[in-house]
């Protein structure tokens, strides 16, 4: 579907964007409220539910499709992304919407985790490339802003249809089925990046003193700078995410253990993270990133993390004032944390022709640990306690906050362009150029 000569640029085009991220968020909701209906009705193992959710949008289906959207964004350009994979997606979650045994659901879970892992690591490439040097976090907090509100919006969902059982689940994925079908219409208007073109020659102001480099993959691992980098945004990114993948989809187990034993109370306990988070995403991150010190930024709110999960297993006994504190100190940590700090430094570490392949290579490693993780956590829950797994996630916060604070890089308020000279020494242009898929 063509849409004449609209076209969807600016603050428009971000927000269109961005919602790649409201349509991951909102999977891995839509999975983590509904695995206890799925596990009754279709009479599964813990061991089963675990497998769900490693193959899913928060784990392995993810990484794989990271893995084959990167490169293929590098290489035929941001735009030809957005015009397949939200139709994929979209299967996915109608028949997440239908499924009635358990391989339907194994296979719908599996798709829709293919399409977010393709769409969000082009989301925050093609975000940076567009914003202004001034106001890239701003433009990029975006991202991590729809990250949020879809949880936010996907709980309180949940504990609006909580008396609906599995049939409010199955709405659930219909409705992030409607979203996802009006957002691949608003994006039918969505330009190629400018800067992708530019610089791989696919355009018409191909840089004129650039050092010639490999595209994609094969360019991405041609520099030791490069390596280095994906070191220290893996280490940002991977042990933070190996936690919030837990606590995104194995929340309500977390509360369980903690002795809340209502659904709906669990679920209004994931709208005050949330909405915490969303309100430290655009009062924080948005409004302080491209002004104060990133690196004290960061540190800040990774502290705040480790504090609130060391609230929930220390002082677990004291009910639901811990919880409460919990969800406020996770919040406000999510909002302005790793997750935001990663998806605007890995857009502005790697130069043009291999920066989307760079996301999608290290997303593909961090949603595979997670997903590991993922296949265990369930037992290992119900095994050895919140204590002992609580534990666990802080020693895994401790150490995403120390490379941070030692690494974070020094790039606000430059130019992309700038920031691939002072790497690279000059512009790093494509081997070979591309056409862009029209």
């Amino acid at each position: 579907m063509k849409v004449g000569a609209r076209s969807t640029t600016g603050w428009k085009a971000t927000i269109s964007v961005a919602m790649s991220n409201y349509i991951e968020a909102g999977s891995i909701i839509a999975i983590a409220t509904s695995l206890a209906f799925w596990q009754e009705a279709f009479g599964i193992s813990n061991f089963a539910v675990g497998l769900l959710a490693a193959l899913s949008a928060n784990a392995f289906g993810a990484a794989i499709g990271a893995g084959i959207g990167g490169p293929l964004c590098d290489r035929y350009g941001r735009k030809a992304i957005y015009t397949y994979d939200l139709l994929v997606y979209m299967a996915g979650v109608l028949l997440a919407a239908f499924a009635v045994n358990f391989g339907m659901l194994l296979a719908a879970f599996v798709i829709t985790g293919i399409a977010v892992g393709a769409g969000v690591p082009a989301s925050w490439t093609y975000i940076a490339e567009q914003a202004p040097s001034t106001a890239r976090a701003r433009h990029v907090g975006t991202a991590q802003l729809a990250w949020s509100v879809g949880p936010l919006i996907g709980f309180a969902l949940a504990a609006a249809l909580a008396p609906l059982e599995l049939l409010g689940s199955r709405l659930i994925f219909l409705h992030l089925f409607v979203v996802a079908a009006v957002v691949w219409w608003i994006r039918q208007g969505l330009a190629e990046s400018q800067i992708w073109k530019d610089e791989t020659g696919s355009g018409s102001g191909a840089a004129t003193e650039a050092t010639t480099g490999g595209q994609g993959m094969r360019g991405l691992f041609s520099r030791r700078i490069n390596i280095t980098a994906l070191l220290v945004l893996i280490g940002i990114y991977g042990f933070w995410n190996t936690v919030a993948g837990q606590a995104g989809i194995f929340m309500p187990r977390v509360y369980d253990s903690a002795g809340v034993h209502s659904a709906v109370q669990q679920n209004l306990l994931q709208v005050l993270v949330w909405g915490c988070t969303v309100a430290a995403t655009y009062f924080g991150f948005m409004a302080y990133a491209d002004r104060v010190s990133q690196r004290r930024l960061y540190v800040v709110g990774a502290a705040l993390g480790i504090l609130a999960w060391c609230v929930l297993v220390f002082f677990t006994d004291a009910g639901m004032p811990t919880l409460l504190i919990f969800a406020v100190l996770w919040g406000i940590s999510s909002g302005i944390g790793a997750q935001a700090f990663y998806s605007l430094w890995t857009s502005e570490l790697f130069a043009t022709p291999y920066r989307a392949s760079a996301q999608g290579f290290m997303f593909f490693v961090v949603r595979s640990a997670t997903g590991l993780l993922s296949y265990f956590f369930p037992t290992l829950l119900a095994a050895t306690g919140l204590t002992a797994v609580g534990l666990l996630l802080v020693g895994l916060l401790t150490v995403a906050l120390v490379i941070g604070a030692a690494f974070a890089p020094k790039t606000q308020g430059k130019t992309l362009r700038e920031i691939e000279i002072e790497r690279y020494g000059a512009p790093v242009a494509a081997a070979e150029p591309r056409t862009p898929v029209a």
